[in-house]
Order: C-alpha cells, then structure tokens, then sequence
C-alpha cells in the first residue's frame, strides 16, 4: 500500500512530557515481590491506609440507591455547599459554594484552571524541584513552563522575589504548592501574602496546589490562599488527607469571573467527576470520619519525626524538617553522583524502594532522592536497617 512506511503522526508536545521514571522502580519492585522478595516500599506517594469506612458505606449505599447518572459539571451541589462548609470550619473564612467545582482528582481540577488561562506561548512560573505533572499540562495547553531553581534557602519554595525577577511579558501566572511534593515544606503565611501581591500587581493569577492541607504537622495555624485573596485558583483533593486515592475526586475554587468558561470547558473535558464517588465523599466530613483523619495525621507526623533523624543518621542531607505532606527530600550525593542509579541499586540489593530525583525537575535532580513515609513505622524501621546494612557495604 502507498505510503505504509510513513511514520504515524505524533504531537510534537509529546516529546516534552516525559513519564514517572519512579514507575520502572515500581515494576521492578512488584516484579521482585512476584518472586518472594520482600520489598519496603518509600517510593509512592499514596497513603497506606485504606479510605475510612464511613466514606466506603456511603458510596455503596449510593450505588444501591442508583445514584449512577450524571451530575451537573460543577458537581454535585450538596457536596459543593459541603465544601464550602468546610472552609468555614476548618479556616473561618466564607468560600461561595458557587466558586467550587468538583472534578476527576487534583489533575482534573489543574487541567481546568490551565485550560482557561494559557494560550499558546503563555508562561507560567513553577518552583523546580515540584511536581512533575505542573510543567507537563501547561505545555499541553501550548503554554511554556518556567521552572525556577529552589534549595533550602527559600525552604525550597518560590517567594517574592524570585517572582518579581523571573516574571516576564509573557507570563501570565505563577503556580505554588504548600505543602509541597517532594519536598513537604510549607509556604508561610507572610511570603504567600508577598507573591500574591506581586502576581497581582502583574495582572497575573497564582494556582495554588493545597491537596496536603490536612497534613500539616508543626503550625496549625497555617491557612488557606483563599483567605488572603478571592482572585487565587485553589486546588484540592480527596486523595491524600481523605484516603480516596482510587476514587479520583478533587476540587478547585475558582475567581467568580472564571467559573462560567470553567463550567463550559468541564462539559466539554470530563462532563463530571464520578457520581458514586461525590456522594461518597459527603461522608468525608462527618465527625466520626473527621476524627479517624486526624488520628492518621498525627500517624504521619510520628512517622516522619521517626524516619527524618533516621535518615539524618545515616547520611543523608535533610537541611529542612518539613512541615507537611508525607515525604522526605534528600540530598544523597554523600553516596551517589546518580541518584536514579542509587535507587535502582537500593532496589535490587537490599529491597527498598525510593524515586530518585529526576521525576521532580532538572534542578540538581541527580543529588536527590524522595522517601515517602507512606508506610508503617515498623516498614520504615526495617527500611532504614536494610539501607543501613547497604551503605556499609557500599
């Protein structure tokens, strides 16, 4: 047939998003798993404990009642008037349940947020190390990522500063993460108040990423970006403080002016989040449920206040306790100029698994590797013995 040897299209985009290279780790940990070994998993930033059972009988009790159609775009407005509650509760600020809208997870929530903002060629300003996804969905929308180098002098955090030096013409908006992955550390109230201001200033809008708001250890009175401003994009989630990984819920809080395009691009994208897992998430906020999250938290907090001196002892260059989230970002060049090879070889050697840092950005990447307190205690025990026993060896 003419022509069957021409080359199938392919956007050219796809040549910048690259994939999570922890996943290869992952196989290879299953793989090894398959085979009898015991592997203590640090790599995957996804809570072990299973999602609270009042949210799980919720959900069941929706499927048996046929709550399987539809919901309007924006979400299901019962759970919106939730969230809204939640705010109030949690933060004792007023959030229009209008301004809410529930959406396939974080990434379906970000999508939005992006997709009514860049236009092609559009900047958009993000801390480097970060989450990997941020650059690749701004350059789905033909934007440009601009990733800003960060170390622990700015708690590896973007601030006002670094804001006003890196904001050019073309940018159009700066994204944060308070708690941060990989990093955990938390954005002080005074400096977002500062990069708020300075993006405003600059006719800009900030996306705030809040999904580990609940798991926050050391200041509990740090609060919401919404509190400092109406005009700020907030993005959320019933993944990690709520447990509900799978189910694939989130939120975003939106500028008024935005929510009508928002609507109409949710229509377009996604139709709606999944009916059984909004009216499952109604459940996330009752006291009974309330109070097994906050047990949890304070797991995490414990398990971090084990696993970060832990690790300190052995080697490795913490420079920051993190105030939130559930990971440890580590400088590992004491034992490695590759931290990818470091991984892989902590993986076939003595069994426990951890990202290196080239899934995070191209800031010192090959120095750096991410430990995820997403198990227990007596896993990250056994973890840092087995690391242990390696660094010896090595």
């Amino acid at each position: 047939m003419a022509g069957q040897d021409k080359p199938l299209p392919m956007a050219r985009r796809m040549a910048d998003i690259e994939p999570f290279h922890v996943m290869d780790l992952l196989a290879r940990a299953r793989a090894m798993e398959a085979g009898g070994r015991s592997v203590i998993h640090m790599e995957v930033g996804e809570p072990d404990f299973v999602t609270p059972q009042a949210i799980i009988d919720a959900g069941i009790q929706a499927l048996r009642q046929g709550e399987t159609h539809y919901t309007p775009a924006l979400g299901l407005p019962a759970l919106r008037e939730k969230i809204a509650d939640y705010y109030q509760q949690s933060y004792g600020i007023s959030v229009a349940a209008e301004r809410i809208i529930i959406t396939p997870g974080a990434s379906g929530a970000l999508q939005l947020a992006l997709g009514v903002l860049v236009n092609p060629g559009d900047q958009v300003l993000m801390a480097d190390p970060g989450y990997p996804c941020n650059r690749h969905f701004v350059r789905l929308f033909e934007g440009q990522p601009v990733s800003i180098p960060v170390d622990a002098n700015s708690a590896y955090q973007l601030n006002g500063a670094l804001i006003e030096q890196h904001w050019q013409s073309a940018t159009i908006a700066a994204m944060l993460a308070s708690p941060s992955n990989p990093t955990g550390t938390v954005i002080a109230d005074d400096e977002l108040k500062v990069m708020l201001s300075a993006i405003s200033a600059r006719g800009g809008c900030a996306l705030v990423d809040e999904i580990y708001h609940g798991l926050i250890y050391d200041d509990e009175s740090a609060t919401t970006a919404l509190a400092l401003s109406d005009e700020v994009f907030v993005i959320n989630s019933f993944s990690k403080y709520f447990g509900m990984t799978g189910w694939r819920l989130g939120w975003l809080v939106a500028p008024e002016a935005y929510v009508d395009a928002i609507d109409r691009l949710a229509q377009n994208i996604f139709l709606a989040a999944s009916t059984p897992a909004q009216h499952a998430a109604l459940a996330a906020f009752q006291a009974e449920t309330q109070a097994v999250l906050m047990q949890r938290r304070d797991e995490f907090q414990a398990r971090r206040d084990f696993l970060l001196p832990a690790l300190r002892a052995l080697g490795f260059e913490i420079p920051l306790t993190p105030q939130g989230a559930f990971y440890l970002y580590a400088d590992c060049s004491r034992f490695s100029d590759d931290s990818y090879a470091f991984a892989l070889d902590v993986l076939e050697k003595v069994g426990v698994a951890i990202t290196p840092g080239r899934d995070f950005g191209s800031f010192h990447p090959r120095k750096h590797v991410r430990f995820a307190y997403t198990t227990s205690i007596d896993k990250l025990q056994q973890g840092i013995e087995r690391l242990g026993q390696y660094l010896q060896k090595a």
